[in-house]
């Protein structure tokens, strides 16, 4: 059995086309929508709204943790224009075109960037969507938990630590943890280019000890200190930027 995963799409549904080939399913750990290229500030939602040099501003003030002032600058820029319509249109179509993207059979979770109640409307039929729910592939128990917890970049999909720790919990025994974000480990949580830890999950962390999974598998970091580790009897992984890669991580047994 042969199964790739990837994370963080970001609107790469060129290579997204091509990830389930050779593999029986595809897993997808979120961050379908491309909101702003850290990479290219020409690429995304706000850029193609406010233009190149809005957008670097943006990325710098982000950047140096200024997220007051990132949060007043965008204010400035959206004021007059109805923001929820705006987005919503933009996600629509990059989600028209990813959903179609994918493989049969694809399982996947929301990112952070995610808006999970347009999902419905885009996923095929063989596209199951899961959150705090559990899936069989291969004779595997496969458990998924969607979304980010709260930061102050205020992305689609945030919840309380509460919440998450309780869709972590629904989870039970998996042989499988897939997440978007990792486990609230130091190493696992930095990212060597943007300089800042992203949030992980202590919940997640304690399932890992408690639960023992063969692996936990997740995103969200672009770039990672340390991609993979072993906590205990678990391989935790982090599967990559499918955005910038193209390529799938492979999960064989």
């Amino acid at each position: 059995m042969r199964v790739h995963v990837v994370s963080d799409v970001h609107g790469n549904s060129e290579d997204l086309e091509k990830a389930g080939a050779g593999a029986d399913a595809l897993i997808c750990l979120g961050d379908l929508v491309l909101f702003l290229d850290y990479a290219d500030h020409a690429r995304g939602i706000f850029p193609d709204l406010f233009g190149v040099e809005n957008a670097d501003r943006l990325v710098e003030l982000r950047t140096a943790r200024r997220f007051e002032e990132a949060r007043v600058f965008g204010d400035r820029l959206w004021a007059g224009i109805d923001r929820h319509a705006a987005i919503e249109s933009a996600v629509r179509r990059q989600y028209a075109e990813l959903f179609a993207a994918f493989p049969t059979p694809t399982y996947a979770t929301y990112g952070n960037v995610d808006m999970p109640s347009l999902w419905p409307e885009y996923a095929q039929s063989g596209t199951t969507v899961l959150d705090g729910e559990r899936a069989e592939i291969g004779g595997l128990v496969f458990g998924f938990v969607g979304g980010g917890l709260r930061t102050p970049m205020r992305t689609p999909y945030e919840v309380d630590d509460a919440t998450y720790a309780a869709k972590i919990a629904a989870l039970g025994e998996v042989d499988v943890l897939c997440t978007h974000i990792p486990p609230e480990v130091p190493d696992l949580c930095y990212d060597t280019v943007a300089r800042r830890f992203e949030r992980g999950s202590t919940a997640l962390l304690e399932a890992i000890h408690t639960v023992r999974p063969k692996y936990a598998l997740f995103g969200h970091v672009h770039q990672p200190l340390v991609r993979r580790m072993r906590i205990g009897a678990t391989e935790c992984v982090n599967v990559g930027h499918f955005a910038s890669s193209g390529t799938p991580w492979a999960l064989e047994w």
